[in-house]
């Protein structure tokens, strides 16, 4: 199959070629645990997970790696040197502040003071988002879900590399630098050149730091500071890394290999974390490339707004699940098809609506799947890639990755009639296999409503009998316990709300 995928790096749609034959490594910036995971994180991941499936579908075996970042982020991370607080730390002190209040409940986390426990309660708290979402990357934590903290020696011997080359340097004040006028490539990724970011750089990259630099953008490795709230002996002083070479030696480490196929992350990753990876990387190896392809999906916005707390209109993953933003608990598939059922490269909108909508396609998929299985017997023929609504499906998102065609062959397939049970019950399970939405076992009753059915079928004794009065009390019954109810031809059918 012909796939391309658009390269950050060259501005350009490019024919998708592994480095070997039938396998490809990719590797996804992952979250910072100071904090829990928003909607728009995980729009970014999202993207990662059914760009993944989507390469498994069409036959290669796919090392995907998503890292977990727990140290050396800091506060402001819109320059390649980022300064402010680690936001560990941040996160340490809410916690406490949290816990001292009483709105932190004291079984949570025995020590806000510890980073590493602040760190594995927003990581674990990730993870079960994450599987509930069907992140195929964090079903298998930690695996291929590395924490920054446990790879410090990786990162220590790169930047001894890069000592050693001559592409970095220890300053003055005992911060280890990386040199960007060592790298002829620096800019490439995000086209700012080392003259434009001086010229425009309207005082950001001046820092305390600034007189011991070699140049204004020089970021850091490894900064001493015995006070740091995490910090490791090295051979330039106790301190931490930056959080730049963290992603290098971690993806280099767990994936095994210099220069990987497929790197990853959202658009505000391009500047400075993915350009200054990028150097590093390339300077410590002495290879040209350090990723072969870079996709980076764009920002989620929310009724049209950028997410902020100001505004109200910031969400977790857990408030969009947990009901707070609809007034209503929202099935994980449900925020799962609204994050992934919009190009990657559009500006994606957030909203109720939206929601709902989401909640629609995947209940409308789910029942279609239910009933073929049920008519096949639960046996699905394995339909092959060459099948036509197969191909169909795969082409449009062999065409880098265009869901909307894709889920326009899947809504045309669904509209017409089945022929044949088990061939349809493959082609689903198809294409489920990289959408991720469906739920073949999902059952209408649940094990604190099993009268469900019987209230069902007294509703449609009721309407036999013109008892309409009965029905819709019985109706009114339901729906006030959280069910959709609706007629089919089979009779009355409830369901609890998606959305």
């Amino acid at each position: 199959m012909d796939i391309r995928f658009y390269n950050t790096l060259t501005n350009r749609e490019e024919p998708f070629e592994p480095l070997a034959p039938n396998k490809v490594t990719m590797y996804s910036c992952g979250p910072t645990v100071y904090d829990f995971a928003h909607i728009g994180n995980f729009k970014t991941f999202l993207f990662s997970d059914v760009l993944r499936r989507f390469l498994e579908c069409v036959g290669y075996d796919v090392h995907h790696v998503m890292n977990i970042t727990d140290v050396g982020h800091m506060t402001d991370d819109d320059v390649a040197d980022a300064t402010g607080e680690d936001k560990m730390a941040v996160a340490a002190r809410k916690l406490k502040e949290a816990k001292k209040s009483g709105a932190l409940h004291v079984n949570v986390i025995d020590n806000p003071d510890d980073p590493y426990q602040v760190a594995q309660y927003y990581a674990d708290a990730f993870v079960e988002d994450a599987c509930a979402l069907g992140m195929k990357v964090a079903q298998d934590y930690p695996k291929n879900m590395p924490h920054a903290t446990q790879h410090v020696d990786a990162m220590k011997d790169l930047i001894q590399k890069l000592i050693e080359k001559d592409h970095a340097y220890v300053a003055d004040d005992g911060v280890v630098y990386f040199s960007v006028q060592s790298f002829a490539e620096y800019g490439r990724l995000s086209g700012n050149t080392l003259e434009n970011l001086i010229e425009g750089s309207g005082g950001r990259l001046v820092s305390e730091h600034q007189a011991v630099k070699r140049h204004p953008a020089d970021f850091f490795l490894w900064k001493p500071d015995a006070s740091h709230i995490m910090k490791w002996d090295s051979p330039w002083g106790a301190g931490y890394p930056g959080w730049h070479i963290e992603c290098s030696a971690m993806s280099m480490k767990v994936l095994g290999q210099e220069v990987i196929d497929i790197h990853t992350g959202g658009e505000d990753n391009i500047f400075p974390h993915h350009e200054c990876e990028i150097a590093q990387s390339c300077c410590a190896t002495g290879h040209s490339q350090f990723a072969r392809y870079w996709i980076h999906p764009r920002y989620l916005m929310v009724d049209g707004e950028k997410m902020s707390k100001s505004k109200g209109n910031f969400y977790t993953a857990r408030d969009v699940l947990e009901g707070r933003v609809t007034g209503r608990p929202v099935h994980p598939s449900v925020l799962r098809f609204e994050l992934i059922k919009t190009h990657y490269r559009t500006q994606t909108n957030f909203t109720q609506k939206g929601i709902q909508d989401s909640a629609n396609v995947v209940r409308r998929f789910t029942e279609f799947g239910q009933r073929v299985s049920q008519a096949a017997g639960h046996q699905a023929t394995d339909v092959g890639n060459d099948h036509p609504v197969v191909n169909g499906f795969l082409s449009a998102l062999a065409s880098d990755m265009n869901i909307s065609a894709a889920l326009a062959v899947m809504h045309t397939w669904m509209g017409k009639e089945v022929a044949d049970p088990k061939e349809a019950l493959g082609v689903f399970l198809k294409m489920d296999s990289v959408l991720g939405i469906a739920n073949l076992d999902a059952t209408e009753d649940s094990a604190d409503d099993g009268d469900v059915a019987v209230l069902c079928k007294q509703i449609d004794e009721a309407r036999t009998a013109k008892d309409y009065a009965t029905a819709d009390r019985l109706r009114d019954e339901l729906v006030a316990r959280g069910y959709e109810v609706r007629s089919s031809p089979e009779g009355t059918v409830a369901q609890q709300k998606l959305a």
